[in-house]
């Protein structure tokens, strides 16, 4: 098991954040085009307990198809999707969003696990953690832009 854990502090209420993050269409906005990310789920998605939001990706052009379950949620404050179908074996990543004095505090944390054992690791040591890293490096920078731009 693996975990990923992002911190971002943005200059904007606890609420206004949620509301930009309990749309899925804003996904896109915030993944990196190489992913080539689409949404299958017909639009507007209503986040909630149990919700399925069902999308693509390419991973060195090979479409994966992605299926996660939101099992926790409680607005504003935290969600969690966890993957039902998709690349990894185990997928598990929590949002939470805290009112600070400066505005939102954002934390990510993904716990996750790659299939085929010893296989899957040498994946995760040599390519997987990297695109992982840049996959959420390219988030914060977009979060800070969008989130910039309503100042």
């Amino acid at each position: 098991m693996f975990t990923l854990k992002r911190i971002q502090q943005i200059d904007q209420s606890v609420t206004k954040v949620f509301e930009f993050f309990e749309q899925p269409e804003n996904l896109s906005r915030i993944t990196p085009p190489w992913l080539n990310f689409n949404i299958l789920s017909p639009s507007p998605i209503e986040m909630k307990n149990d919700a399925i939001i069902d999308y693509t990706i390419r991973w060195f052009k090979i479409p994966i198809r992605w299926k996660t379950k939101i099992t926790e949620y409680n607005p504003p404050h935290f969600f969690v999707d966890q993957q039902i179908q998709g690349p990894y074996s185990f997928w598990h990543h929590a949002h939470t969003f805290t009112e600070t004095e400066y505005g939102t505090l954002m934390t990510d944390i993904v716990r996750y696990a790659l299939p085929m054992w010893i296989v899957g690791d040498c994946m995760h040591a040599i390519i997987i953690k990297k695109q992982l890293n840049d996959i959420f490096e390219y988030r914060q920078l977009a979060i800070d832009s969008i989130f910039k731009k309503t100042n």
